[in-house]
């Protein structure tokens, strides 16, 4: 199927052309599609690099220990959105394979605190290098200060999508 040309009718009966801000925020959507397409592929090939089979939803839980372990079971399913079931499952692999421990809190020993262990950093590294290194390559001509600002604003967008705002105070503007 062809796209409709900037200039034809939008799927929700808008003219495109006549509302700039609704055409660039479309613009966005289509732009975002094809870089979590992008992603989900990465993050496949990385699950099976870091072991044969893991899933890609398990090797984020991994990602996501790495980066803000040690943590609490609850917080990464609060963190990742998720139910407690599945990060059960994803942690109970994870630590199979011998990437991750679980230990007691020291401040609660109800708790067991979820850490990544030197093998799991390892594998980690060796499976981040090729993504990083095409995202440097990606981004070879870029300024500092441009990476940095679509850093910010892409956390600045994740955060206001991840969690509306309860009141009607504008968030911080990011540009």
């Amino acid at each position: 199927m062809i796209s409709p040309s900037r200039s034809e009718a939008t799927p929700d009966g808008a003219a495109s052309g006549q509302d700039p801000r609704h055409d660039a925020v479309r613009d966005m959507e289509g732009a975002f599609s094809l870089l979590f397409t992008q992603l989900r592929r990465s993050y496949a090939e990385a699950a099976e690099g870091v072991s044969p089979g893991l899933l890609p939803g398990t090797f984020k839980v991994f990602t996501v220990i790495d980066q803000i372990g040690p943590v609490s079971a609850s917080t990464l399913a609060e963190r990742l959105n998720t139910d407690k079931g599945g990060i059960s499952r994803a942690v109970t692999e994870l630590e199979g394979l011998g990437l991750i421990e679980r230990e007691l809190d020291p401040d609660d020993a109800r708790i067991r605190l979820i850490s990544v262990t030197p093998l799991g950093s390892e594998r980690l590294q060796t499976v981040r290098f090729p993504f990083v290194d095409r995202l440097e390559q990606a981004t070879n001509g870029w300024s500092l200060e441009s990476m940095e600002r679509l850093s910010g604003l892409v956390r600045a967008l994740a955060s206001t999508i991840i969690r509306p705002r309860e009141d009607d105070a504008a968030p911080d503007d990011p540009r």
